[in-house]
């Protein structure tokens, strides 16, 4: 691996060595499997290709200065992987068999884990989806379940630091009771004629509101908001919100450092009181929020004048970055070390 740049690497994908396979027939998921093609087979009638069975993960592999390798959080994407399958009828992936599969599709692939001091990192990318044929729309019997890695670049190359969002009402990323807390493709093709819209002006991102009524903050682009103030870490609550990891974790992290935390509905007027707003997600931890223009009303929410994210952002940023990477203690259990 010595002619990786590896302080250059975008935020894509690129060929590891192997990938991992599961297969569930007849009522049971078998074994795993390891390949090394990247590409499937598949039925031209299966579930996935007209019904939209799919859903996926993301998470990370850090290596520490001490050489070690850290996964964090796998459980918590594995129960989430198994609530999006509930949601859309799929086969559920038992959490031991997902966390032995992303050990495995780790260990691996060892060699593309970048090093410590370079600032990327593995991203793990697992997936299941419907592989039986069918015209009837009708859960599938069959479902394939893989894992595959590739090495990605530090999200922010210029630094950490700040970017616009636009809040564009006439679009709408899920229905409140509709598939917006799971992890499913469908979600994202919803959101990528805005996103893109979005890019074309300048921005990067669209902020949605919520879809019944317009007035009340939901998510931004495909990550969480929240909005800092008073000493008082404040994240929305709604039934469209895919529950971010990320999220979780800061919100933990911003009560040991003796903040107050509020999930619950924040109303679009509200985003004025905010001293400083983020969005919080795997790729970038936190992408900190310079401004939100609401195009429709001409009114522009501003949290960076010099383009430099606010205190709290960074500190909260730093904390959760250095417990992935091993530089401070992990007190709350989140990282696995491989062995």
């Amino acid at each position: 691996m010595e002619d990786l740049d590896w302080s250059n690497l975008a935020f894509g994908y690129m060929k590891t060595d192997y990938n991992i396979r599961c297969t569930f027939s007849n009522g049971a998921w078998g074994e795993l499997e390891t390949s090394t093609s990247e590409h499937l087979s598949l039925h031209m009638a299966s579930t996935c290709l007209h019904y939209g069975q799919e859903a996926f993960e993301g998470l990370k592999a850090f290596r520490g200065k001490d050489g070690k390798i850290r996964i964090f959080r796998m459980d918590e994407n594995a129960k989430r992987l198994q609530a999006s399958c509930d949601g859309i009828m799929m086969a559920k992936l038992p959490i031991e068999k997902f966390e032995e599969a992303v050990l495995k599709a780790v260990k691996l692939n060892e060699r593309f884990v970048p090093p410590y001091e370079s600032g990327a990192s593995l991203y793990i990318r697992p997936f299941l989806f419907g592989t039986s044929a069918q015209v009837g729309v009708k859960p599938a019997t069959e479902y394939l379940f893989i894992i595959f890695v590739t090495p990605v670049g530090p999200y922010f190359k210029g630094g950490f630091q700040t970017t616009p969002f636009a809040i564009m009402r006439q679009f709408d990323r899920s229905a409140p009771l509709g598939t917006g807390i799971y992890k499913v493709g469908g979600n994202y093709a919803a959101s990528l004629v805005a996103g893109q819209k979005a890019h074309d002006m300048g921005y990067s991102a669209v902020f949605y509101l919520d879809a019944k009524e317009k007035k009340y903050i939901d998510e931004c682009g495909a990550a969480n908001f929240f909005g800092i103030k008073d000493n008082t870490y404040v994240t929305p609550k709604s039934t469209s919100i895919l529950p971010s990891i990320t999220n979780k974790s800061l919100m933990l992290l911003a009560e040991d450092m003796g903040m107050k935390v509020e999930r619950r509905t924040i109303p679009v007027e509200e985003l004025s009181t905010f001293q400083e707003a983020g969005a919080c997600g795997t790729a970038a931890v936190i992408s900190p929020i310079q401004r939100i223009d609401d195009i429709d009303e001409n009114k522009s929410y501003v949290f960076s004048t010099d383009g430099k994210p606010g205190v709290i952002c960074e500190k909260l940023y730093k904390k959760l970055r250095a417990i992935q990477y091993g530089d401070e203690p992990d007190k709350h259990g989140w990282v696995t070390i491989l062995e």
